[in-house]
């Protein structure tokens, strides 16, 4: 179930990784295959909202040294001041979706993948969790944002996966620790018992 903090100004929610980010990408889906692409590019290599207009063909690409696929993004810079690129890990089965998808709606390399705005890309996130909301009859769903997209993969894979932190600043665009912080929240109860069962 979306996991909630509303004990500060701004809701912060987290989806079950992978199972609601699978449902969420299956509602996306059937609307529209762009919107799928958008969520997966949120929610499974770390975007910002705005980051996901940035993905283009051109910049997919096969890291040789580590032997994965990368995708360049432009984003916020956590140290203030222009945006920045970095080079996102990109999951294999997002990478065939994004190959499938460029080939079969005729993107060019230099063209984005997502050609909308931002927030337009907000308000299919929003559109599509208020479905899940009225389909569910939980209400934490219809709290969901663009943001906790990237908020639950960085995370599932820093708290429940054990991924580097130093990993995770280079591949999701942290400039400090101080920045990734506070995607170091509070673990599941599956993540509590997989540890203590080790004692």
């Amino acid at each position: 179930m979306v996991r909630i903090d509303d004990s500060s100004d701004e809701t912060k929610c987290w989806l079950d990784y992978p199972d609601e980010v699978e449902t969420l990408e299956s509602i996306a889906r059937g609307r529209d295959w762009k919107r799928e692409i958008a969520i997966q590019l949120m929610a499974r290599v770390g975007c910002r909202a705005s980051g996901v207009l940035t993905a283009k063909p051109e910049g997919l690409s096969w890291n040789s040294k580590g032997e994965y696929w990368q995708l360049e993004i432009r984003g916020k810079n956590t140290k203030g001041g222009a945006k920045t690129k970095r080079d996102a890990y990109v999951p294999e089965r997002v990478k065939e979706n994004l190959d499938r998808y460029a080939s079969e709606r005729d993107i060019d390399d230099d063209e984005p993948y997502v050609d909308v705005s931002v927030s337009t890309v907000r308000r299919w996130v929003s559109d599509l969790t208020f479905s899940l909301y009225d389909r569910t009859g939980n209400e934490r769903w219809a709290m969901v944002s663009s943001h906790d997209l990237r908020r639950s993969w960085a995370t599932y894979l820093l708290v429940e996966q054990n991924v580097a932190v130093r990993v995770m600043m280079e591949i999701g665009g942290w400039s400090s620790y101080e920045a990734i912080e506070p995607y170091l929240t509070k673990p599941t109860a599956e993540k509590i018992g997989e540890e203590l069962d080790k004692l």
